[in-house]
């Protein structure tokens, strides 16, 4: 009798930690990460430095460019279903990009799903497929943010070590840890039975997960077997290269982030870019909270140099409240602006698929 009960209420579990995964962490992480930042800020005072200061035409360009990176995806993700036998039309696979967009907003991570699903559907293929190909391009996106985290550890160095060194305590613990040969002795440790457990345990759980490792890695071996693998490459480095030049367009909107770039260079935007999507991977609901989050740490970075520098040209230079307040007008004009362009494209998408009249 309590075999029979335990299994009937395992579906039971296993879907109310699944809503509590999917609806209720990436909530906690939104509403805790906007409330650390807001506890310590006058949210008045914050809207009047956006009424002040923001100009919106910049930040409208921004949106406009947008929609690039959303086509150029559909069609980096049609080169590798064709891998795969298959061949949406590229409205399909646009409508799938949006609204992947537009659904994570609500339910995070839900919009890979459905995006899968959607396609599958409207090309009669089996979803297991398509799946696949949705996880190598993702990954693919993982491998090129964690190459762009690597390039710019080396060219943001200096600011990085300056700014750490402005805590001095914090630096050492740093330091210490880092160099700590308990810490590389327990990080080999853990990649041994980490290997051990995949390799050899009959857990079900880690069955489950051996087998969509296998299968992340068979999708993304397919990439370099599928022609036009060129082309794919190339449309990769377009989409980053659009949302780097996004943000390049952004940082104009407010003269104060306009003097950091003017003082430091790009540099400050590529930092701030990889830091932002870095921080999409964390649960949220499309990015709010994390995003502004990163963002701030990021230009955090470049102000003492900033400071200095309008000391030396004999201006008073902003003090750290102040350039904190704008910052974070910054971020919540940008996440605020997308988030609303993603609701508004979210619906015309949707609209679009229910008058599509053709399955095939």
């Amino acid at each position: 009798m309590n075999t029979s009960f335990n299994t009937s209420d395992s579906p039971k579990r296993s879907s109310l930690m699944g809503t509590f995964l999917k609806v209720v962490v990436p909530l906690v992480v939104s509403v805790g990460l906007c409330w650390v930042m807001f506890s310590s800020i006058d949210f008045g005072e914050m809207m009047a430095v956006i009424r002040r200061d923001c100009d919106f035409r910049w930040i409208g360009l921004m949106l406009l460019l947008s929609l690039v990176p959303m086509v150029l995806r559909a069609l980096r993700w049609g080169i590798q279903l064709r891998a795969v036998g298959m061949n949406p039309p590229v409205r399909v696979l646009v409508y799938s990009i949006v609204g992947c967009y537009s659904l994570n907003l609500v339910f995070p991570r839900f919009g890979e799903v459905w995006r899968t699903g959607y396609v599958a559907y409207r090309s009669q293929k089996p979803f297991a497929t398509v799946f696949g190909s949705m996880i190598a391009d993702r990954f693919a996106d993982l491998l090129t943010v964690l190459l762009m985290l690597g390039g710019t550890l080396v060219v943001a160095r200096g600011p990085i070590v300056d700014f750490v060194r402005t805590y001095p305590d914090a630096y050492q613990k740093l330091l210490a840890i880092a160099t700590s040969p308990w810490l590389w002795a327990a990080g080999i440790a853990l990649l041994a039975a980490a290997w051990w457990l995949l390799a050899k345990s009959r857990n079900h759980f880690i069955g489950k997960l051996r087998g969509f490792l296998s299968g992340l890695w068979e999708g993304f071996a397919a990439i370099a077997r599928m022609e036009h693998k060129w082309a794919w490459l190339g449309l990769t480095f377009a989409i980053w290269g659009c949302y780097f030049i996004q943000m390049v367009v952004a940082f104009n909107a407010f003269p104060v982030i306009r003097e950091l770039v003017m003082n430091s260079g790009l540099v400050v935007v590529l930092v701030c870019f990889v830091l932002t999507a870095i921080s999409m991977g964390i649960p949220s609901n499309g990015g709010i909270g994390p995003y502004q989050t990163t963002l701030l740490f990021g230009l955090l970075l470049f102000l003492p140099a900033t400071q200095s520098a309008m000391t030396a040209a004999g201006l008073t230079p902003i003090t750290t409240e102040a350039f904190r307040l704008t910052a974070i007008a910054f971020g919540n004009v940008i996440i605020a602006s997308q988030t609303l362009s993603l609701i508004l494209l979210g619906l015309l998408v949707f609209l679009g698929i229910a008058l599509d009249k053709h399955p095939r």
